[in-house]
């Protein structure tokens, strides 16, 4: 009879490892298209800012706070549906609706109906992480996650380089002419099309989602007095944040200070390569595309690596000691790239800036997950994400804007603005993270004196 048991068992544990890393790589797909989306805007600063006559100020609202506010925001009532409900219909959902709301970015005609747009498009995807989160939390075991969520956040950096490669590709072939006539839509602008391209095909992969992922049983669920699971309330974890606060305040400031670089190079550096060293938007587009596509996915996956490798040596503070280390080894290519007059030495730079910029994906997010309570795991990792976005890309983008328009006055005064905020942002971020180091050890000393 056990000869007959293990077979089986053996053959159910390959399909529910096949089954968990299928749905990493479909919530990968999801992310993926979620950067294309949301990172397009930045390869169309010149048409865009053109068509709609926008300011550089304007501009970054349309790629920072539109999206960031409302993505911020509206994460955390998100994740509390998360907590408590089906969490593959809550992202198919999601996915579907910030699709739509980037073809929708297509049909702009000014500056409100751009933001509009873009709102729709920070709404949608604020249903994606949190959730995702939270299911891989449940599907791994601890010394895995960080993996399993690095595998994830690759999507981030494969979406940028595709929005990069993709928005050049439809540049070129469009090169010479402004406008194109599509059936339906009739006469329209070449940015335009982007927009529908990277947009609409994120539709089937919400249905993906919503056709072929289960919820995943949660584990470490906390239970009343008679055995039950306890009811989440959305105070809940502000609650536990609040037991944690100066570790969550160095993890959610310190990562977010951290993104903030991440975010100025990100969304400033096609514009600085277009007006500094005169490159097309198409070869803007397929040199970064191509950097993201090497560099920020390599280091997404040495980041989960790394976060893992220290864990499984005893490091209770191993997601905050790879920030750590990643802030060190962004700081000065990140500072440098933007001001030396050699295109072939700035990419050599942005390489490795891109690289160490892309640790605290994975390990931002593995230490929110291996700390916090199930119940509350999404609501956590919402309310970083609000944190994050509204800091590390509000603020960090349009801080680029605001020092290039008010205080140099000059749009070619770009590339200074970025070394400005990026230092400043690198130093607050390894004082904090280096604080955090402590405060993580004693939090997790607290909350699992087993993993002592």
């Amino acid at each position: 009879m056990n000869t007959q048991v293990k077979p089986q068992q053996l053959e159910q544990a390959k399909q529910r490892y096949a089954y968990e890393w299928y749905v990493v790589m479909l919530c990968m797909v999801a992310y993926i298209f979620s950067f294309v989306d949301r990172q397009i805007l930045a390869l169309m600063i010149e048409p865009i800012k053109a068509d709609l006559n926008l300011t550089d100020t304007q501009f970054s609202l349309l790629h920072g706070l539109a999206f960031s506010l409302f993505y911020a925001f509206m994460g955390m009532p998100i994740a509390y549906l998360a907590d408590r409900f089906s969490r593959p219909r809550i992202i198919a959902i999601g996915v579907v609706f910030w699709s739509l709301a980037t073809a929708a970015c297509g049909f702009s005609k000014n500056f409100l109906q751009m933001f509009l747009a873009r709102i729709g498009v920070g709404v949608g995807e604020a249903a994606l992480s949190p959730s995702a989160y939270s299911m891989f939390s449940d599907m791994f075991p601890r010394e895995k996650l960080g993996r399993a969520v690095g595998i994830y956040s690759v999507g981030s950096f494969v979406g940028g380089g595709i929005a990069f490669l993709v928005g050049g590709y439809v540049i070129a072939m469009l090169k010479g002419s402004a406008t194109i006539e599509v059936a339906v839509l009739g006469v329209i602008k070449t940015w335009q099309l982007a927009f529908f391209i990277v947009g609409l095909p994120g539709v089937i992969v919400g249905l993906l989602v919503w056709l072929t992922v289960r919820n995943p049983e949660r584990k470490g669920v906390q239970r009343d007095a008679d055995g039950q699971p306890k009811k989440v309330r959305l105070s809940d974890g502000l609650r536990f944040i609040g037991r944690h606060r100066k570790t969550f305040a160095c993890h959610y400031l310190g990562f977010s200070f951290y993104a903030m670089a991440l975010y100025c190079m990100m969304s400033w550096t096609p514009a600085l390569y277009i007006r500094k060293f005169g490159l097309s938007p198409e070869q803007a587009g397929f040199m970064l595309g191509t950097v993201m596509l090497l560099a920020n996915t390599t280091g997404v996956v040495c980041g989960g690596w790394l976060t893992d490798h220290l864990a499984k040596r005893g490091r209770t503070d191993a997601p905050m000691r790879t920030g750590l280390i990643g802030a060190v080894g962004m700081i000065v290519p990140a500072v440098l790239y933007s001001q030396v007059d050699q295109l072939w030495l700035s990419v050599a730079l942005l390489v490795p800036a891109m690289f160490f910029a892309s640790f605290p994906m994975p390990t931002s997010t593995a230490a929110m997950q291996i700390l916090s309570p199930n119940q509350v795991r999404a609501q956590v990792s919402a309310l970083f994400l609000l944190v994050s976005n509204l800091l590390g890309l509000g603020v960090g983008t349009t801080l680029v804007a605001l020092l290039t328009d008010r205080y140099f006055g000059s749009p070619l005064a770009v590339g200074s603005s970025m070394s400005i905020v990026s230092v400043g942002a690198s130093l607050l971020a390894i004082v904090l993270l280096l604080k955090g180091c402590q405060c993580f050890r004693a939090s997790m000393e607290r909350e699992h004196p087993q993993a002592n």
